[in-house]
């Protein structure tokens, strides 16, 4: 987005946005609510960690319950062990409706010794089909590693434990909408996908291996969070008022442009923006924006 652009949208939020020294609390119990799956989410040790599980019968859930317009969230997890085939430990920002935003982490499990599949989607307006997926560098299941996501008016980056794997970029400029006006919350879910998550729905659950269980600990959030009551965003910060500018403005730097390429140049597997037989008349517009 052009800078005049950002500053006409800051501009506009600033009457409504009361900075505070607020932070994320870093407590399951008073950040999220569990959603469905009958117990088979758990909130443990005084709200540190958090866990969804999957059986046959039923997978769970959790959701926010802060909404938020622009945010900077932090979330370790640690991914099903073992053979997890079928099984999608999703993770992502989303509004409600039609037409509504999104911003996607899933986890595609995998055959024991396979690497897990990260697949990412951003939707704006109710369009999504922008899908990038990626093998890891490193077991996921043996410890936690920090996924992240950073939301701002200019951007949003996928990172894990700090290095940045994919960016799309605002490309209003071309004509495509941009999550910019719908608050969203932040929802984790392990389910069942075994019609299309592992080899394309050729490995199936083996629910011998049943419950499957992912963790979850360490939430952070520098965020806009917004009020349903009157319709105005309160933003955070973790260290002074002045930084709320800082990461509603932040960009990759040349160091991590870098890291950026490394991980799309080594690990990436899929790319929307690639996929001539998918887009055999051209590919979508903001391909062209978000060329890395």
């Amino acid at each position: 987005m052009a800078s005049n652009n950002y500053s006409l949208i800051i501009a506009s939020l600033i009457p409504i946005l009361m900075t505070s020294f607020v932070s994320a609390s870093n407590n399951f119990y008073q950040d999220f609510d569990l959603t469905w799956g009958e117990g088979r989410s758990k909130i443990l040790n005084n709200g540190d960690s958090l866990t969804l599980s999957l059986d046959k019968a039923s997978g769970s859930g959790f959701q926010s319950k802060n909404q938020y317009l622009f945010a900077k969230i932090d979330m370790q997890i640690k991914l099903v062990p073992g053979n997890s085939a079928g099984t999608v430990t999703a993770y992502y920002l989303s509004s409600q409706g039609v037409t509504h935003d999104e911003i996607d982490f899933e986890f595609l499990g995998n055959l024991s010794g396979d690497p897990y599949i990260v697949h990412t989607n951003v939707f704006s307006q109710g369009k999504g089909n922008r899908e990038q997926q990626f093998y890891l560098w490193f077991d996921p299941t043996a410890d936690f590693h920090t996924y992240s996501i950073l939301w701002n008016p200019h951007r949003i980056i996928f990172s894990v434990d700090g290095t940045p794997i994919r960016e799309f970029k605002n490309a209003e400029s071309v004509g495509v909408p941009f999550p910019k006006s719908q608050p969203m919350r932040i929802y984790s879910s392990l389910w069942n996908a075994d019609d299309w998550a592992t080899r394309g729905g050729l490995i199936k659950t083996d629910w011998a291996q049943a419950p499957f269980t992912a963790s979850y600990r360490n939430f952070e959030a520098v965020a806009c969070v917004w009020s349903p009551f009157d319709g105005f965003s309160t933003c955070n910060t973790k260290s002074s008022p002045n930084s709320v500018d800082a990461w509603l403005n932040e960009e990759l730097d040349s160091t991590n442009q870098e890291r950026l390429k490394w991980v799309q140049h080594h690990y990436m597997i899929y790319n929307y923006c690639t996929d001539a037989k998918r887009f055999p008349l051209g590919f979508p517009p903001e391909c062209a924006v978000n060329t890395t």
